[in-house]
C-alpha cells in the first residue's frame, strides 16, 4: 500500500474513517425508506404520525446528514491523495456516490413531503426504493477494491 501522496502515513486512518462513515452512512439510508413505510401507515396528525416525523428527524440530523457531509470529505482527500481522477473505476465509482447522494438529497425531500402530511408514493414503491442503496454499496465496493478497470 502506497503512503505517498500529501496525507503520508495518516491516509490509512483517513481510509478507515472514510469507511466507517460511509457504513454510518449506508445504516441510514437502509433506514429512512424503512421508516418511511411505517409513517406512511400512520393517520396524518395522528401521534403515531408525529413520533415518526420525530424519528425521522433524528436520523436525518443525528445520523445522514453529517455521516454523508463526513464520507464526502475523506473521499475527496483520499482521492486527490491518489491522484484517482483518471482512474476508470474510479470515476465509475465517483459517479455513482454522486447517484448515492442524490438519493439522499430525495429521501430528506420525502421526509420533508411525509411531515406534512403528503404521501405520494405507494408503500410498494418505497420498499421498491429501499433496494437502492445496497445495489450501488455493491457495486461502489466492487469498484474500490476489485478496480476492474
Amino acid at each position: 500500500m502506497e503512503l505517498a501522496g500529501f496525507l503520508g502515513v495518516t491516509m490509512l486512518w483517513v481510509k478507515a474513517a472514510h469507511i466507517i462513515f460511509a457504513i454510518f452512512l449506508m445504516a441510514g439510508l437502509f433506514m429512512m425508506p424503512r421508516f418511511f413505510v411505517y409513517h406512511q401507515q400512520a393517520p396524518v396528525g395522528s401521534d403515531e404520525d408525529r413520533k415518526w416525523i420525530e424519528r425521522e428527524d433524528r436520523l436525518r440530523r443525528i445520523i445522514l446528514n453529517p455521516s454523508i457531509v463526513i464520507v464526502w470529505i475523506f473521499g475527496l482527500m483520499l482521492a486527490f491523495n491518489g491522484d484517482y481522477w483518471r482512474e476508470g473505476w474510479f470515476i465509475a465509482k465517483f459517479l455513482l456516490v454522486v447517484a448515492l447522494s442524490s438519493y439522499h438529497g430525495w429521501l430528506i425531500g420525502y421526509f420533508k413531503k411525509l411531515r406534512k402530511g403528503e404521501r405520494p408514493l405507494s408503500e410498494k414503491q418505497l420498499r421498491m426504493l429501499n433496494e437502492v442503496p445496497g445495489i450501488a454499496a455493491a457495486v461502489i465496493v466492487i469498484l474500490a477494491v476489485v478496480r476492474p478497470f
